[in-house]
This record gives structure tokens, C-alpha cells and sequence, in this order.
């Protein structure tokens, strides 16, 4: 990802809805986890650290970045120490080190997913679980995955071949940001159709707008846990080491 989109997500990854609401759901999907109170988690890719405070609440929290400049934002928050790390060869944790990875919108950044999510699962301890979360369907790939040096928007049949591939056995794989995928399509349509270049969608909406989105975005996870989910903007697996 461009440092500048970094930059900007260190702004506003606290306020904006789609980055609340998208922790929102993670947060509930770790709760239905019933994780014991020790819990070993590893937030792998973890950006300019928005996620932090929130995982730290579930046990004791590690985390990686690959960037330096977001992880010196991510540090800079003070929860926990910051490692240097990419996938797949370069996260220098010992095997069977946690009970949970966490990666919110990581995998896509990464070329090679099938030896990423095999070295995820080495970390793992046996009966250990990756959480994630990926953009979805390819038909709305945009300038945006582009500007955010996106390799692929996974589909569930993609994601569990990942996943199955990489020695993960899928326990939850759902489509979530559903209740608002109309509006995701018409905008990424209307872009692609007028040959757009990208321009930065992180600017934050009027207040209560905000809100709504948030709340229309994080009440979906009663629908997420039964799998009513058909179709969505993004997906949330829960993998266990096989």
C-alpha cells in the first residue's frame, strides 16, 4: 500500500465507518471463539494498528507489519510492541506460538497466498485458528484494489481452496458488508464505467451518516454467524490448524 494511504488510514481508522464496523465484526467473531482469558493472539499485518486496543482485550496480544512506516503508527499507540514481518517467509515468530491469528485485509496484499496462510498455520498451535477478512468478488475490482496494491478479491470457493491448500480446516467462511453491498456496487460500477482514477474514499462522512454506516455494517453479525449471508463486499473465514 502507498505510504500516503497509510498515512490517511492512521487519520481517520479510528472514526470511519467502515474500519468500526469492520472491527466490530471481528470483535464479535472473536467473542463466539470463547477464547480462555491467556489466550495467545497475533495480529499479523497489523497496519497503523487500528485493531489493536480491540485484540488486546482478548488475550496476550502480539503483532507484526511489513511497512515501516505503519508500524511506527501502529507502535506509536502504545498497546504493544511491534514486530517487523511479511508473510510468508519473513514473520520470525516459533512455531506453535498462538491460539488465534488475527488479519484483517491482509492476504490480498500478498502474492503468494497458499505459502502465506501454510506459514499462518505453522504458527498456529495445534487447534489454533486464523481469523481474516478479504475484499471479495473480482467483478468489483476497481483503481482502489490498484491503489492499495491488492493482488486478488477472493470469492468463499477461493478462499477455502486458500485455505484447505494451506492446511487451515474451515470452521466459519461467510460474506459480510451485505446490508450495504448495493451501494458498494452502484459506486464501484459508476467508477469503473467512467475510467476514473482512484480517488481517496477515506474522507469521513457527515456525523450521523457515519454512525448509520457503522451500525448498518456491524448488525450484520447475527446474520454472518447463521451463513444468510449470499453475497457481500467482503468475506470473514475462521480456519483452524488442521
Amino acid at each position: 500500500m502507498d505510504a500516503s494511504l497509510f498515512q490517511r488510514m492512521a487519520e481517520v481508522e479510528d472514526r470511519h465507518w467502515w474500519f468500526r464496523g469492520r472491527r466490530r465484526v471481528v470483535a464479535r467473531a472473536l467473542e463466539a471463539l470463547t477464547l480462555p482469558p491467556d489466550a495467545a493472539l497475533l495480529d499479523l499485518g497489523c497496519g497503523t494498528g487500528g485493531n489493536l486496543s480491540m485484540l488486546a482485550r482478548f488475550g496476550r496480544l502480539a503483532a507484526c507489519e511489513a511497512d515501516e512506516g505503519a508500524r511506527e503508527m501502529a507502535v506509536a499507540r502504545r498497546v504493544v510492541p511491534v514486530e517487523p514481518g511479511a508473510l510468508p517467509d519473513h514473520v520470525s515468530y516459533p512455531a506453535s506460538s498462538f491460539d488465534v491469528v488475527v488479519m484483517t485485509d491482509v492476504l490480498e496484499h500478498v502474492d503468494e497466498d497458499r505459502p502465506a496462510l501454510a506459514s499462518v498455520a505453522r504458527l498456529l498451535k495445534p487447534g489454533g485458528r486464523l481469523l481474516a477478512t478479504v475484499p471479495a468478488l473480482a467483478w468489483l475490482w476497481t483503481a482502489r484494489d490498484e491503489a492499495h496494491h491488492h493482488f486478488r478479491r477472493y470469492t468463499k470457493t477461493s478462499l477455502a481452496a486458500a485455505l484447505d491448500a494451506g492446511g487451515l480446516a474451515i470452521e466459519r467462511l461467510a460474506y459480510y458488508n451485505t446490508l450495504l453491498f448495493p451501494a458498494v456496487v452502484g459506486q464501484r460500477l459508476l467508477a469503473r464505467a467512467g475510467g476514473r482514477p482512484y480517488e481517496d474514499d477515506l474522507g469521513l462522512p457527515p456525523r450521523w451518516i457515519n454512525r448509520l454506516l457503522e451500525e448498518t455494517m456491524a448488525a450484520e453479525w447475527p446474520l454472518v454467524r447463521r451463513g444468510l449471508t449470499p453475497i457481500g463486499a467482503s468475506l470473514i473465514a475462521v480456519a483452524r490448524r488442521a
